[in-house]
């Protein structure tokens, strides 16, 4: 106790006279300085972790709005997805009135292995009980989660089933997927579906091109809408398959880190004509490098919408306790030179984060007019010398606005309070055994499946029960929406993932035009005959 009193009144004393002398401290021994007086001096007890947490924060705050910093167990949950796998269970879910609903099983995996059933409820992982109980979806998965090989009871409701059953499940590795959807559009349009740029993602499409070459593919749309991004290695790989050899994907530059050049080392797809790419206002980062390599080698069309506008490179720095600073290192470029990030105050977080608010505002989600390009940062494409711009984002060569034809309060209350989802579940729930009779295939429930008026009469019954009043304009206004989002919320729970977007892509007006754009020849070589 002496011996820390001593080394208290040192080091006070050192301040003291450091502040009385002003002579220049390290920025790093002031932190740590800081830190230390905080946790010795402070008058009640002091969560030393929580205080060097919340000080890596502010600090990071101060630099740029993607510098960040997360503890072990939000770093776990930033990395699994990316990783392509993680250790659990095995099963989809849906938490729908406070109840763990089980949409699918993964196939081969634990859970199916046990003879866990779609449609079964999770009433408790081991002791705790995860239903009824308002428990979040994080948290909900972390009891199902845990290390491969280790064992978790289960215990679960079955529809007809009078008590409830008990399942003992060992965890093992579940793969987790970041291509979607991979279908034919047509005859010879292939669509391929990324929603993130992961360690598998590279493989994952040369196997959904593959498996579409095979069905007659001869063009692709490669959809990147709502895509945040990944790892820049997935996208300068996924890149190389379309592009020329030894052509530049992208490049990076910084203060402290090397420039790096990310070339084509492949050999590219011969066998792909036509490339149509599509994007809007949350495709980011890494869908960005994509892209944007695309356009600026002049290999495809992008349609779409100007994206997010995330040009800044993050580095991890991970801590022995697990959690990690993902710092900004460099700035990327495409490869005509274009910085495509867009503007911000360091500090100002809510406003970088509201700038897609902006864009709707201002009308630019509704018409190209309202998008301005800054002409001093014009570039070229490399071949065509075709103009684009940098500064937020990569303007698509055909731009197609939001569709809000089908929009009303009254859908947007159906969707908030969960209702559709809610209509959807107990439909299935009644019909499931009749559904895969009736529909044995994806194709046939594609083709033949109809949402009637009776089913969307029962909706809006459901909905006035959840406390969302019927308008009979706006059900008039929204019903062919609807329609379309049951039957694809349906089919996703019938079959797949991939499912859905087979039908809900028909309201979906990016999807519609780069299929009709790539359909027409004509078309489509106009944007490369002509200099813009």
């Amino acid at each position: 106790m002496i011996r820390k009193y001593i080394a208290a009144l040192l080091c006070i004393a050192s301040a003291l006279g450091l502040a009385a002398q002003k002579v220049d401290m390290k920025p790093a021994n002031k932190v740590a300085n800081a830190h230390w007086i905080i946790e010795h001096f402070y008058v009640d007890t002091v969560n030393a972790d929580k205080v060097a947490n919340e000080a890596i924060v502010a600090m990071l705050k101060t630099l740029d709005p993607h510098s960040t910093y997360s503890n072990a167990e939000e770093t776990r949950a930033l990395t699994e997805p990316l990783q392509g796998n993680f250790s659990g269970i095995g099963i989809q879910f849906n938490i729908v009135d406070d109840t763990i609903r089980v949409v699918q099983t993964v196939a081969g995996g634990p859970s199916e292995k046990v003879g866990i059933l779609a449609g079964d409820r999770l009433l408790s992982a081991n002791d705790t009980v995860i239903s009824g109980v308002k428990m979040p979806q994080a948290l909900v998965m972390k009891h199902l989660r845990g290390p491969k090989g280790s064992k978790v009871l289960i215990k679960v409701v079955r529809k007809g089933v009078k008590e409830p059953v008990v399942f003992r499940i060992t965890r093992d590795d579940i793969p987790t997927y970041s291509v979607s959807a991979s279908y034919m559009a047509n005859d010879s349009i292939g669509y391929v579906k990324v929603t993130l740029f992961g360690e598998t993602t590279p493989a994952e499409v040369r196997a959904a091109v593959d498996k579409l070459k095979g069905q007659g593919m001869r063009h692709l749309v490669l959809d990147l809408e709502d895509n945040g991004g990944g790892y820049l290695q997935a996208a300068t790989e996924i890149a190389g398959m379309f592009l020329e050899p030894n052509e530049l994907i992208v490049y990076t530059e910084g203060t402290h880190a090397e420039p790096a050049h990310f070339l084509n080392t492949g050999s590219g797809r011969k066998d792909i004509d036509r490339l149509v790419v599509t994007v809007n206002q949350f495709s980011a980062s890494a869908s960005e490098i994509l892209s944007g390599a695309v356009q600026d080698q002049d290999r495809g069309v992008v349609v779409g919408r100007r994206t997010f506008g995330k040009g800044l490179v993050q580095r991890p720095f991970p801590f022995p306790d697990g959690s990690m600073i993902r710092l900004t290192t460099a700035r990327y470029y495409t490869p005509s030179g274009r910085s495509i990030q867009k503007p911000y105050t360091a500090g100002d977080e809510d406003d970088y984060n509201a700038e897609i608010l902006h864009r709707y505002m201002n009308g630019e989600l509704s018409s190209a007019d309202s998008v301005h390009l800054d002409e001093s940062l014009l570039r070229h494409t490399l071949k065509l010398q075709r103009p684009v711009y940098g500064g937020g984002g990569i303007m698509p060569d055909r731009f197609v606005a939001i569709d809000t034809t089908y929009y009303s309060t009254y859908y947007r209350d159906i969707l908030a309070k969960g209702v559709l989802h809610l209509f959807t579940t107990n439909y299935i729930d009644n019909n499931r055994k009749q559904l895969k009779s009736d529909y044995p295939t994806e194709s046939s429930f594609v083709n033949n499946f109809v949402v009637g008026p009776e089913m969307l009469d029962n909706l809006v019954a459901l909905g006035k029960k959840e406390g969302v009043e019927p308008d009979s304009a706006m059900i008039a206004t929204s019903a062919p929406a609807l329609k379309v989002y049951l039957k694809a919320l349906i089919g996703r729970d019938l079959f797949e993932q991939g499912t859905y977007y087979r039908i809900a892509n028909e309201l979906n007006p990016v999807y519609k035009t780069a299929v009709e754009l790539i359909s027409d020849p004509v078309e489509y070589r106009r944007y490369f005959t002509v200099k813009r």
